[in-house]
């Protein structure tokens, strides 16, 4: 009979915090493995070290590099995919003739932990059971008594080797985090927290639960005393803006004089899109909102406290813009292309029409819509008399949504058409075309522009009678021609300005 494989947790360094099942475990245990670096000592076996029976066979697994520096023809990758396949044959050995196996690991195995890789490897063959174990960012919180995270906040567990952009706009964006992985990486770290607006309240600990834990303020830290033993929290309270229990249900924000919100266009994609005008109001906002692809289209930088949310909650933001505003902020409201197009200029008045808004001033800042991307990509199909219209039916009934395509299809005017899918709205296309077609003929140009200015770009120029349906998805904007608009022998496509 085989031998049975346990992850066993064995927490972040007390010998105190290891459970009681995994210390049943290991004491019972027949083999029982551990990672450790070269010339150094396992601290998950330094851990576990008074619960190993004396008859146990241990195995010592050394990792055969500890930086991304490696002779290895495959590189640090390869080289610890080496490493973990000659782990993996080392411990089906001992499964095969029956033993039990457990393998220590520091903290939780299943966070950011090298159990995981074997159990990749061997689960699938042998009867394996992961044991949870207190991970170092638990403990850690309880030596410094910070409430990491309350009410609704949300948490984000980040390691420290992620890129410094990609760091600060996660640190930016989340209420509370922990930050593993560090020793190399602090100063890259405490910069990201810096350019995040986070530094202030954060709380550095090293060795969490040991005998040589240190507990310093993010700010007071020398990053060349930094091991890999340490982490960073960053509790949801120093979050700018952060509203909590202890605020007075009664209290009320009195109006600043000059509240203003900022309906800023992004523009379809490209940097180069955006507006200088625009560019200036979000270099000087120490908000902004909006739909999340929008918001983290806005650089992080130190002081900006970016607030992203869902896609069908544009009245919730707009309010929550005006609050801010009302509150002496500065606060701009993001949308992609034109925010007066299909974007969050509406949403934003709707929401100013509540009295409570009254001396907050609305500011919209144009940019370049999808429509004129599309259109300057094809060539010149709006040159002459057009409509816009969404095919969306989540604010009106798709029978209105008919009666306009009716209408614009007999004035014969350039038809363009944003939202024509999404995930629950795969049948819109097929009957818009369906609809176009009572009145248009099937030679009718159409111009398909997909993801046009960002990366994977297209566009195709085809005619109604022979538009697929099936090839459009949330990202593609249809621009429909009137029975005037032209295509060149370099399929060029345009609409003269005169009518015959």
């Amino acid at each position: 009979m085989s031998g049975r494989l346990f992850g066993v947790g064995v927490g972040p360094g007390d010998p105190e915090l290891v459970t009681l099942k995994a210390a049943r475990l290991i004491g019972a245990a027949d083999v029982v493995a551990y990672h450790q670096g070269v010339g150094k000592q396992s601290n998950a076996r330094r851990i576990a070290a008074g619960l190993l029976p004396d008859d146990v066979i241990e195995e010592a697994l050394v990792y055969p590099v500890t930086t991304e520096t490696t002779d290895h023809p495959g590189g640090y990758a390869g080289a610890m995919a080496d490493f973990y396949a000659e782990c993996g044959e080392r411990l089906r050995a001992h499964l095969r003739a029956g033993r039990d196996v457990v393998v220590l690991a520091e903290g939780d195995p299943m966070l950011y932990g090298s159990f995981m890789y074997l159990h990749d490897r061997l689960a699938d063959e042998f009867e394996t059971q992961v044991v949870a174990g207190v991970p170092a960012f638990a403990a850690a919180t309880a030596t410094t008594a910070l409430p990491l995270v309350r009410q609704t906040d949300v948490l984000t567990v980040l390691p420290g080797t992620l890129p410094e952009p990609e760091l600060a706009r996660r640190l930016a964006d989340t209420d509370g985090a922990v930050i593993m992985k560090l020793g190399r990486t602090f100063a890259k770290v405490r910069s990201a927290l810096e350019q995040a607006g986070r530094v202030e309240g954060s709380w550095y600990v090293e060795r969490a639960s040991m005998d040589a834990e240190r507990v310093l303020p993010v700010a007071d830290v020398d990053p060349e005393t930094v091991p890999y033993f340490s982490i960073v929290l960053v509790p949801g309270d120093t979050r700018p803006g952060v509203a909590r229990y202890d605020r007075s249900a009664s209290e009320v924000t009195e109006p600043v004089a000059g509240a203003e919100v900022v309906v800023v266009g992004l523009g379809p994609g490209p940097d180069r899109w955006l507006s200088p005008e625009a560019s200036q109001v979000l270099a000087e906002v120490g908000h902004v909102i909006g739909y999340g692809p929008y918001v983290q289209r806005v650089p992080q930088r130190p002081g900006l406290v970016r607030h992203a949310s869902g896609n069908t909650v544009e009245v919730d933001r707009a309010r929550e813009a005006l609050e801010l505003a009302l509150a002496g902020e500065r606060v701009a409201v993001v949308s992609g292309g034109d925010a007066g197009i299909f974007g969050m200029a509406s949403a934003v008045f709707e929401a100013a029409e509540d009295p409570r808004y009254a001396d907050v001033a609305v500011r919209v800042v144009p940019g370049i819509s999808a429509v004129q991307a599309v259109a300057a990509r094809a060539g010149a199909p709006i040159g002459a008399d057009f409509a816009v219209m969404s095919l969306s039916d989540r604010l009106k009934p798709w029978d209105v949504v008919v009666k306009r395509l009716r209408a614009v299809a007999e004035a014969d005017l350039v038809l363009a058409l944003y939202n024509p899918r999404s995930r629950s709205r795969t049948e819109q296309v097929a009957q818009a075309r369906a609809t176009l077609l009572e009145h248009k003929s099937p030679e009718t140009v159409v111009v398909v522009g997909r993801d046009v200015g960002r990366a994977g770009e297209s566009l195709t120029v085809t005619t109604l009678g022979e538009l697929d349906p099936g090839t459009i998805d949330m990202k593609c904007l249809l621009l429909v021609g009137a029975s005037s608009t032209r295509v060149t022998a370099a399929g060029r496509v345009w609409s003269p300005r005169f009518v015959a």
